[in-house]
């Protein structure tokens, strides 16, 4: 979830416009990570030298690695260090957006640097997603929002990230989390858990983003919202909250009870105290999710 959260931080930052970042998403199955904003990442080159190796290739027929080793800038040990590294996906998204022009190599090491920072990332540096890193993601996260959350609901909102990759597509980007009391509703399907916790959770979008959602989760083509569509939208809620039960009944011996997930019906709700809603756009549209958690008495 690297990509989606680092996304998140550029537009918090205003380093790009949310159509670039969406437009940079749906380019990253095709891209490659390039050894330069590798070699920038793991701190053995600068934006200017990975620059100045860029403007040579223009001018000679060599690798970036022969030319920065020429240069002194890489020793051999590093270099292959590079071309074995594990490769964090937001990577990825930052040289994307340098690509297309939205950002500089000098911006996009200043950002990482940062990034890395806020979400203490740089201590892992193995570059793989373990749960410390992740709980550390949406732990930051909330606080872009001035707001905690719950051991509980980092685990929710962890498992709800996960699956979208999983299930929808990763190429999305979630927007600060908004606390509010009151929404309007499109096509917006609830359903409730209780036990240890009593949760309400919720999935809101409009019609075309619905049909979107729902081609991809059945992995079949919708051209009318109907009740399949609908459907598809309780099963993937049901999907995940079933998933979330059981990792609360194995991880803190909590059995959790779920109701069916059914339509909300008002325009207008009246949200449970302490519910927060985060827009995830994705390049098909918005997707709003909306949980309301407490823990029993």
């Amino acid at each position: 979830m690297y990509a989606q959260f680092f996304g998140s931080y550029l537009l918090n930052r205003e380093a790009v416009s949310p159509e670039d970042l969406t437009a940079a998403i749906t380019l990253l199955a095709d891209t490659h990570i390039k050894l330069g904003t590798l070699a920038m990442h793991m701190g053995y080159m600068t934006a200017s030298e990975v620059d100045e190796v860029c403007f040579l290739q223009t001018r000679e027929d060599k690798k970036f690695g022969e030319i920065a080793l020429r240069r002194n800038y890489l020793f051999e040990s590093q270099l292959d260090e590079l071309l074995k590294a594990q490769i964090p996906d937001y990577l990825l998204l930052g040289q994307t957006l340098v690509d297309m022009g939205c950002l500089t190599n000098s911006d996009l090491e200043e950002l990482m640097v940062s990034y890395q920072s806020e979400c203490q990332l740089s201590e892992e540096g193995d570059g793989y997603e373990t749960q410390s890193i992740t709980t550390k993601l949406l732990t930051n996260f909330f606080k872009q929002s001035g707001a905690e959350i719950s051991e509980y609901a980092i685990m929710y909102m962890n498992l709800i990230f996960n699956n979208l990759i999983r299930f929808i597509g990763e190429d999305f980007t979630p927007l600060t989390p908004v606390f509010c009391e009151e929404y309007d509703t499109n096509c917006c399907v609830r359903q409730s858990i209780s036990g240890a916790i009593n949760c309400i959770s919720r999935i809101d979008m409009s019609e075309d983003v619905a049909l979107a959602f729902a081609s991809r989760y059945a992995k079949m083509e919708f051209a009318d919202y109907d009740e399949y569509v609908e459907a598809s939208l309780e099963d993937f809620l049901n999907l995940h909250n079933g998933l979330y039960s059981v990792n609360m009944s194995n991880l803190y011996s909590e059995e959790l009870t779920l109701e069916p997930p059914v339509r909300e019906e008002a325009p207008t709700l009246a949200l449970e105290e302490g519910s927060f809603v985060i827009p995830v756009i994705y390049p098909f549209g918005t997707v709003y999710l909306l949980l309301s958690m407490k823990e029993a008495d």
